[in-house]
């Protein structure tokens, strides 16, 4: 298995990523955020994505988004072909990523929305912490690329304060010291219970 930066070697992977992104939001019924091929080639050509390949096959893909001028830097896209899963390998990229990132962009503020548990675990390890969207970066286009989720409309009528997605931040001022009881499954499960009985209410209404 190879983890490495991707570069235009791996152009011919766009589609299968593009498509597995897609079926993954399909299948979790979550909603995760669609991404043409193209955009992905936009990615792989200006080097901010990392890629997984075991031989000639493609294994998982993570993409770097820069956002209120290198202020703050998003991991997005984070998926792992079907035959690789339970691995462990997307821990391995999350942590691949998030190291190119803090090389390529050292002070800034690193962070992330998803629905994820597994993802949150991750994200917690590599010194994250919970916050409220308020925190993130208010760059209108990064909540534009929100609108291909089905929950958007649930970002929209909260005047994006809060969705489905928790909002977690890595900040290279900080302390990062991890509270000793480590990552509560039981908080985040209240929270995202929380949240979908929000977005039943909203539905109803």
């Amino acid at each position: 298995m190879e983890i490495v930066i991707a570069n235009k070697s791996h152009i011919h992977y766009a589609k299968q990523i593009s498509e597995l992104i897609s079926s993954s939001a399909q299948v979790r019924g979550t909603g995760i955020a669609r991404r043409t091929p193209e955009y992905i080639v936009a990615k792989i050509e200006n080097k901010n994505a990392v890629i997984a390949i075991d031989g000639d096959a493609f294994a998982g893909f993570c993409y770097i988004e820069v956002w209120g001028h290198s202020k703050y830097v998003a991991h997005s896209g984070l998926i792992v072909a079907p035959d690789h899963r339970g691995k462990g390998l997307a821990k391995q990229i999350k942590s691949k990523v998030f190291d190119y990132s803090r090389e390529k962009y050292p002070d800034a503020k690193v962070f992330g929305i998803t629905t994820g548990l597994p993802v949150m675990k991750i994200n917690y390890e590599l010194g994250y912490k919970p916050v409220t969207f308020s925190e993130l970066t208010d760059d209108p286009l990064f909540w534009r690329g929100c609108q291909t989720c089905k929950n958007y409309d649930v970002l929209t009528r909260t005047d994006r304060k809060m969705c489905l997605c928790t909002g977690m931040l890595y900040d290279p001022k900080a302390n990062h010291s991890q509270k000793e009881n480590g990552f509560d499954n039981k908080v985040v499960n209240r929270l995202n219970m929380i949240k979908k009985a929000l977005f039943l209410k909203n539905k109803k209404a």
